[in-house]
């Protein structure tokens, strides 16, 4: 009977024992499968946020080159480049050589841009000038613009670029004729470098596969990965295509390479045909995950295996209770050994707890703590006198509270995670704490109506994520806001005037002979003066004034005010100027600048922001053009001008081509012999709204356009034919301007005219400024000796009035010295002139150079002029300039002048 009982309760202790067994590894199941969901989802919502900054820092830059090369591609597809000839013609130049330098300067992720024409040939890069002959008609980039039919930004594979042996990306546009014509294509490259240095700066943070692809599986660019693999297109079964249709997502799947599976996120750009891939593999996923779970698998094991044989022991024990006390007592000698061998595997269970990165807790369903891991624990600085097994929730809730590390009402925090529980839902929150930390907490139930919570302090991958949107918006040289951020704030303040009627000032401003600096001192010593700069506009402002860096020298200044508006504007714009124009010291070097600021306001100059930033552009363009180092405030007037400006561009565009081009002739005379020895042709333009427009007001423009030389090509060949009929010992002269020596076809120019029209070339003058040799330029110099050989008279005309003129009878035997009309003018009111122009004509004699006085206007001009050895003179008091049909060069208009 005793032992039919004690067999009974025996049988009762086997069956709570293998229940409570069985319960505690489904617990530590469940706690294994909520890890695992955790390191999931960390994952994903890790590579989701990498592939959405990556998108977008991608997006802002490919829209910066986009800028760059739309502007670009307007400025060469003017109206009237209606066929591949003209942009050729257009192109081939070195002014748009400097012009696309330019724009490069503005682009410090680009490594080139070039122009191709509708064959593919290289017809302008910022490389080279000369530009080498390429042929890049098998580019994909070029097919592509060669059949594509719509302003779409085009996107090229990486190539191999064959002079660096880099690998790069090209961005491109079409460039169209007003019919619709494709007359060829403007590219941008930017190197996978530029990108792989995003990426490695990301995967610092992760173990991830980066990729850049184009919409159609294209990829353009994988990191890690070999630069020398040819370009690879995604599967078409692949489900990125239908994530990127979709705008972005996630999915599973073996990466392309076809290695092991991969979280993947695909996060497209909004305004491009790119899209960004984010991987990491599933075993990186999912690697500390499995070192927990090994830890807790074996911990369970051996309590399994320790439950077993203890159960063994105490079956083993019951049978042998009947033979002996002895015996009995020999069993639970081993059951204590048995225990405490169970204790080390505790404490090993306990161990592997208090050594993993987040904090642990598990609760009970009634809301006591069942496990709590030392991690926790300081991750809060909390008593482990409070917290441990058996604490209520609120009893931790409420300590957390006492400790200065929670916020909020206590009971309600506790209520609804409980309700949260209960519905069997998964509950994620962010904890800012009082010290500055943010914590990621996840409660996961349990099936026993428990749950799991884990905490993971992620303030330092917030702190990452935030100084990469930092770095979106400001410059990385000074620290000041960039374009992006200032019309961010411009917006802002444009609310505000429309809500409150918050006016305020915008200041447009860039340095002067800053590119003196750095062509001089280096690129260095020009960064270190930008900074220093940057921090006197910081000094000079307020602190809720915006300064930022808009590109290269050019800078902006966001400023709301009260009062005056247009004092202020005037009082803040005198304070910069003084306070840029003080002399710096960099790195040992005195340096000395200036500015020139453009102002608008608002409400009175606009209310939209690229209008505001249009009218401040034309602002500091006035005061550029008046001196520089100064400010000038926006008028009205500037608009008109401008529209005025850009209406006549487009008439010069085409004026060659409509001949409404021509010459007229002024006489030079002799003052030995009182006769015409020859005259200069001097352009008019016949507009037909305008009338007769003079050189001063268009050829300035055609320069600035590229319409010089052809107009200087059409001028040359006329004059000469023009010339041909006159008596044979009247020489033309023309004028030649610095843009026609970038040509590299001038020679060829001047002699087809001569040969053309049979006029000899030892009766051609042609007239240069010294800006042709101011930067001493070897193929400037080789081309005025060839046309010398030619026995062309070469004139240096304004001489006096340059930086070093002397310099240049030393450089180069000109025929002619041409003194200039303003040293003529003051001739009989200051002896300095007089002076001058005496030191002139003793010059040329010694020099056996002849020099002629233009802008002769008063009898006792000429008088003083014959006294002071001039050998040639010319001027509205002998002759005006007229058409060739009214030009005599027969008659001697110096008889009865002066004497």
């Amino acid at each position: 009977m005793q032992f039919q009982r004690r067999n009974l309760t025996f049988r009762r202790l086997i069956g709570v024992a293998a229940g409570l067994l069985t319960l505690a590894v489904v617990a530590i199941a469940l706690t294994v499968m909520a890890l695992r969901s955790d390191s999931a989802a960390d994952a994903e919502r890790n590579a989701t946020n990498i592939a959405m900054i990556l998108a977008e820092q991608t997006a802002r830059m490919v829209q910066s080159v986009d800028i760059i090369i739309s502007e670009l591609a307007e400025r060469i597809a003017t109206p009237g480049v209606s066929s591949p000839d003209e942009l050729r013609q257009r192109t081939d130049n070195r002014s748009t050589h400097l012009l696309m330098v330019d724009r490069l300067a503005r682009l410090p992720q680009a490594s080139v841009i070039t122009i191709i024409d509708s064959n593919g040939r290289l017809w302008n890069t910022t490389r080279s000038w000369p530009r080498p002959d390429v042929d890049l008609s098998d580019r994909d980039y070029f097919m592509q613009a060669r059949n594509l039919h719509s302003p779409s930004l085009i996107i090229g594979g990486s190539l191999k670029n064959r002079v660096t042996g880099t690998w790069t990306i090209y961005f491109g546009r079409r460039i169209e004729s007003p019919t619709g014509e494709f007359l060829g294509m403007i590219i941008a490259g930017v190197e996978n470098q530029y990108f792989r240095q995003i990426y490695e700066s990301i995967q610092s943070i992760g173990n991830q596969q980066f990729l850049l692809l184009r919409d159609d599986g294209t990829i353009l660019i994988r990191h890690p990965g070999q630069d020398e693999a040819a370009p690879e297109k995604l599967p078409a079964d692949s489900p990125w295509y239908g994530l990127v249709t979709a705008g972005g997502g996630l999915f599973r799947a073996p990466s392309y390479a076809g290695d092991e599976p991969r979280l993947t996120a695909v996060q497209p750009l909004h305004d491009y045909p790119l899209a960004v891939y984010v991987a990491e593999s599933e075993s990186a996923t999912f690697a500390n995950w499995r070192r927990r779970a090994v830890l807790i698998g074996i911990g369970t094991l051996v309590i399994v295996v320790c439950c077993v044989l203890l159960l063994k022991a105490l079956t083993d024990q019951f049978r042998r209770l009947l033979e002996s006390e002895s015996a009995l007592a020999e069993r639970e000698t081993r059951l204590a050994e048995k225990s405490g061998e169970l204790e080390d595997v505790n404490m090993q269970l306990d161990a592997a707890l208090n050594n993993i990165t987040q904090g642990l807790c598990m609760f009970d369903p009634q809301t006591r703590i069942v496990v709590v891991n030392h991690r926790y624990i300081d991750m809060y600085g909390l008593s482990r006198k409070i917290v441990r097994p058996g604490c209520t929730l609120r009893q931790l809730i409420e300590h957390r509270k006492d400790v200065g590390l929670f916020k909020g009402d206590p009971a309600q925090y506790c209520e609804a995670i409980v309700n949260t529980i209960r519905q069997g839902k998964t509950a994620s929150q962010l904890i800012e704490t009082t010290d500055g930390r943010i914590i990621y907490a996840v409660q996961q139930p349990m099936a026993n109506g428990g749950w799991v919570v884990t905490h993971d302090d992620i303030t330092e991958r917030r702190r990452a994520e935030e100084h990469m949107a930092h770095m979106a918006r400001h410059d990385a040289l000074t620290g000041l806001a960039n374009r992006m951020l200032l019309l961010e704030k411009m917006e802002d303040a444009l609310a505000r005037l429309r809500r409150n009627h918050t006016a305020f000032t915008l200041f447009v401003f860039d340095l002067d002979l800053f590119k003196a600096v750095n062509d001089s001192l280096g690129h260095p010593v020009g960064d270190a003066l930008l900074k220093a700069v940057a921090q006197r506009l910081r000094a000079c402002t307020r602190e809720m004034d915006t300064v930022a860096r808009l590109g290269g020298d050019e800078f902006a200044l966001l400023q709301s005010t009260e009062g005056d508006q247009r004092e202020g504007a005037i009082v803040l714009a005198s304070r910069l100027l003084e306070a840029i124009s003080t002399p710096y010291d960099v790195d040992g070097h005195k340096i000395i600048i200036g500015t020139s600021i453009g102002i608008v306001l608002a409400p009175a100059d606009g209310t939209d922001a690229d209008q505001l930033m249009k009218h401040a552009d034309l602002a500091l363009y006035r005061a550029k053009s008046e001196g520089r180092n100064g400010y000038r405030m926006f008028e009205s007037s500037m608009d008109a001008e401008a529209r005025s400006r850009h209406a006549l561009q487009a008439d010069l565009r085409n004026a060659v081509e409509r001949k409404q081009f021509e010459l007229h002739y002024q006489t030079v005379f002799d003052v030995e012999t009182r006769k015409p020895c020859g005259a200069e042709a001097l352009v008019r333009w016949r507009h037909p709204q305008r009338g007769l427009v003079q050189p001063g007001e268009f050829i300035q423009l055609a320069e600035e356009i590229g319409m010089i030389v052809p107009l200087g090509e059409w001028i040359i060949r006329q004059a000469c034919n023009d010339a041909a009929a006159w008596p044979s010992d009247i020489k033309l002269a023309v004028n030649l301007s610095p843009a026609q020596f970038r040509n590299c076809n001038l020679m060829d120019i001047v002699a087809g005219a001569l040969v053309d029209s049979g006029l000899t070339p030892e009766r051609l003058e042609l007239e240069i400024t010294e800006s042709v040799l101011l930067q001493k330029n070897v193929n400037n110099l080789s081309s005025l000796h060839q046309l010398k050989s030619l026995g062309i008279s070469i004139v240096l005309d304004d001489f006096g009035t340059g930086y070093s003129s002397l310099s240049y009878l030393r450089m180069f035997p000109f025929d002619k010295i041409k003194i200039d009309r303003s040293f003529v003018g003051e001739l009989s009111n200051r002896a300095d002139c007089a002076a001058i122009v005496c030191a002139i004509t003793g010059l040329g004699r010694g020099l056996g150079i002849v020099t002629t006085a233009e802008g002769v206007e008063t009898e006792e001009q000429l008088g003083l002029l014959r006294a002071a050895g001039v050998n040639q003179v010319q001027g509205f008091l002998l002759s005006r300039p007229r058409p060739v049909n009214e030009l005599n060069l027969s008659i001697n208009a110096m008889d009865g002048k002066a004497a």
